[in-house]
């Protein structure tokens, strides 16, 4: 069974950091996307970043680019987001992903969130 279990996450002020943790069992991730969603209060979930964890390919929305980082860890089978100048606009749960099992959203597995609140 796939599960991914975010960590890292409170309160900061803006221009601060944090660095999110997501450790994941059931598979290794090597070979595999993972990434991280975000939702703010009353909006929509947004992609922020992903990395492909067999040759290091990431990406990340053009509202982070520059301030976060992903990385990965094979031995720990876990994936980071170093988030540096922190903003208020980043107050959002922070979810991470797979899409191990398939393209389609409704396949992909989730962590349980990890909420970032940073404040003015």
């Amino acid at each position: 069974e796939v599960q991914l279990v975010e960590s890292g996450g409170g309160l900061v002020q803006a221009g601060g950091s944090l660095r999110l943790s997501c450790l994941l069992s059931g598979f290794t991730i090597d070979r595999y996307t993972i990434g991280w969603f975000r939702q703010a209060p009353g909006k929509g979930r947004e992609g922020v970043s992903c990395i492909t964890t067999s040759d290091g390919t990431t990406w990340y929305a053009d509202s982070v680019r520059g301030r976060l980082t992903i990385s990965s860890d094979s031995a720990k089978n876990a994936v980071f987001l170093q988030m540096i100048s922190l903003e208020p606009e980043d107050t959002a749960v922070y979810y991470c992903y797979t899409p191990k099992r398939g393209v389609s959203i409704s396949r992909w597995d989730w962590g349980q969130g990890t909420q970032v609140t940073v404040s003015s």
